[in-house]
């Protein structure tokens, strides 16, 4: 197994401080529909890596905390877009929304893009969201033992990363070092949507994360953020989606990912829709394949089963 490389061996700090220094802002999409408040996930002036005070320079969360007082389940939702923009509806509101709905508060991310922003400082932004969500379990009415995530496509592969990290290894630590950072970033489960867990070049359609990691990684480092080179009995449960004919990321990644799971003893449930292209959300707005409007049901059974979600499936 390829152990996680440090801070120093995949981005020299001045070097990718200068480059994004010089690079424009991104653009991100508008915010998600129908959240409560929006959390910046450090305090301003303690960004780490931060290269201005841009809207995109501040990674943040989009709360949408289920209704009583709980203790609720949490799911923390990483958008796809390829780590070049965000999908925050589709592939984040439409989500917490969804899970809100069901009795499970929900926080969709805004995380740091390419190419202002590579590696670590997107996959610090989704281990701090974990961490945040768990510290303010008490005040926000949640299980601290229940905080998981959902992530698509470029999200997706951020929710296998996370699911695999060693959350304390020296790339997954901001530099902050507050109380937040003390706590564990390990998700209690994971819902992973069409995602990219495996960079094996012989994958069609793969490719080795260049807007992450940046065009002229080696392969050691393109290793350091391969989920499936890190599965160990420790990763966390994972609910794996995927459709047949995804142009994007092969249905491959999450055979090959549900088989790693497996093989190590983690509990683990696999979908493959023969219907459907990339993008497909949650299923229920693809009118065109109607075998995929099963999906939600799927995915709120596998939480019932194992007490994420309330209710029997």
């Amino acid at each position: 197994m390829t152990s996680r490389r440090s801070l120093l061996l995949l981005v020299p700090a001045l070097l990718s401080l200068t480059l994004a220094a010089q690079t424009p802002a991104t653009k991100t999409d508008p915010p998600p529909a129908g959240y409560t408040d929006v959390i910046p996930l450090w305090p301003a002036g303690h960004v780490p890596g931060a290269v201005g005070t841009d809207p995109v320079d501040i990674p943040k969360l989009y709360s949408y905390p289920a209704a009583g007082p709980g203790p609720h389940s949490a799911v923390v939702v990483l958008p796809g877009g390829g780590y070049t923009h965000l999908v925050m509806d589709k592939e984040g509101g439409m989500e917490a929304r969804w899970l809100q709905a069901h009795g499970v508060s929900a926080y969709v991310v805004q995380y740091r893009l390419w190419p202002r922003y590579k590696y670590p400082y997107p996959l610090l932004d989704g281990l701090r969201a974990v961490r945040y969500v768990r510290a303010h379990a008490k005040e926000w009415g949640l299980r601290p033992d229940a905080v998981g995530i959902w992530g698509f496509s470029a999200g997706g592969h951020m929710s296998g990363y996370l699911a695999t990290a060693a959350p304390d290894a020296p790339e997954n630590v901001s530099g902050t070092h507050d109380a937040i950072d003390q706590l564990s970033a390990h998700p209690d489960f994971a819902i992973l949507s069409y995602a990219r867990l495996d960079l094996d070049p012989k994958i069609p359609g793969t490719f080795g994360m260049k807007t992450l990691v940046g065009p002229d990684a080696t392969q050691a480092q393109i290793d350091t953020v391969d989920p499936i080179k890190h599965v160990t009995a420790a990763t966390s449960p994972c609910f794996i989606y995927s459709t047949e004919h995804d142009q994007t990321v092969n249905a491959l990644n999450a055979s090959h990912f549900f088989s790693a799971l497996i093989a190590v003893g983690v509990p683990a449930e696999l979908h493959i829709f023969e219907q459907g292209l990339h993008g497909t959300h949650m299923g229920t707005d693809k009118t065109e394949f109607p075998e995929l409007a099963i999906t939600p049901t799927l995915i709120q059974h596998w939480l019932q089963i194992h007490n994420w979600m309330p209710g029997q499936p």
